[in-house]
């Protein structure tokens, strides 16, 4: 059982360097983790729904209305009236220039994360976490 703690421990560790090294270097344009995470979300699935959209960023439905309304401040996305009481959401053209710039920035923290792996190793470690994210 103590090899199963320092495995989670290690991908817990790798997480939280990503996840630091991410935040900070997106204050470059003007992003925080969360709002690229949310924008890639809502990139990803145009007219989602703010439940739809927390699941996939791994938020509350309150959290992820907190943040919504910070990004709709910003201009960086759009909510229209949806089937029901539902609320869709869209990004800006604003957002979408915030999210190309965000994910450059992501791609080069993450590049340099990842650097001391090979592709392979990078393909194998990314198959292996699928597999276990979806047991």
């Amino acid at each position: 059982m103590p090899d199963l703690q320092a495995l989670g421990r290690a991908i817990k560790q790798a997480q939280y360097r990503h996840h630091r090294a991410l935040d900070t270097a997106l204050t470059e344009v003007g992003s925080t983790l969360a709002q690229w995470d949310a924008l890639r979300a809502i990139d990803r699935t145009p007219g989602s729904t703010a439940r739809a959209l927390a699941e996939q960023t791994f938020q509350s439905e309150q959290s992820f209305g907190t943040l919504a309304t910070r990004l709709l401040a910003r201009d960086l996305i759009e909510r229209a009236p949806g089937r029901g009481r539902a609320i869709e959401h869209r990004l800006t053209p604003e957002g979408e220039r915030t999210l190309a710039a965000a994910n450059r920035v992501a791609d080069a923290v993450l590049a340099e994360s990842f650097a001391a792996l090979s592709a392979a190793e990078r393909a194998t470690l990314r198959g292996l976490l699928e597999r276990v994210g979806t047991h």
